[in-house]
């Protein structure tokens, strides 16, 4: 009788070791799989490029501008000083070359789909780097916030791209009508959307 228990309790014991080291089995397969995901998807779903602007046309005006893209929105936030009290227009650039005086060495608006001049979201038309208008405090101040599914960062679709292109500020608000620079004035401040 003893002998049977003891075979018993060894079984029991036995069975009990396996069950534990499946469950560890399954539990280090689920650990990896996790962190697996995790890492596939910050690398995928996220990701940033700060531009400096640098003054252009004797002004002051300075800042930076940060792009973030998460799940295929990218949201531009831009953050300047330097400015004359005001309304001024902010526009990308079809290119990432800031280095004339005056800012035109980055070229015209970017408007790789052809479409007119016009105000962002105008069933009319406008141009992908027609970002718009914002208003400097007295302190000479402003910010701007643009979000959209129209761009990408990095992504090699022409239409859609940023990289390569670059951020202009102007002396002038955009009147969203006069082609093809919407009567913006002087370039102000410029910086490279580079990677």
């Amino acid at each position: 009788m003893k002998r049977l228990s003891l075979i018993t309790l060894m079984s029991v014991l036995i069975l009990a070791s396996c069950k534990n080291d499946k469950k560890e089995q399954e539990s280090e397969t689920v650990q990896e799989q996790v962190e697996q995901t995790t890492k596939t998807s910050n690398t995928q779903e996220r990701k940033k490029i700060k531009v400096e602007l640098k003054a252009k046309s004797d002004s002051n005006v300075r800042g930076n501008v940060v792009f973030s893209e998460e799940k295929g929105i990218v949201t531009m936030v831009a953050v300047l000083s330097g400015l004359i009290p005001g309304e001024h227009a902010i526009h990308i650039h079809e290119k990432a070359d800031c280095s004339a005086p005056d800012g035109t060495s980055a070229g015209g608006h970017w408007n790789p789909t052809k479409e007119q001049h016009g105000k962002w979201g105008d069933e009319k038309g406008y141009h992908k780097g027609d970002i718009g208008n914002f208003t400097a405090n007295e302190k000479g101040q402003g910010t701007i916030t643009h979000i959209t599914n129209e761009w990408c960062i990095g992504c090699g679709d022409p239409n859609k791209d940023i990289i390569g292109k670059s951020i202009i500020v102007h002396e002038d608000p955009d009147d969203f009508v006069t082609q093809p620079t919407g009567n913006a004035g002087g370039r102000v401040s410029c910086g490279g959307i580079i990677e």
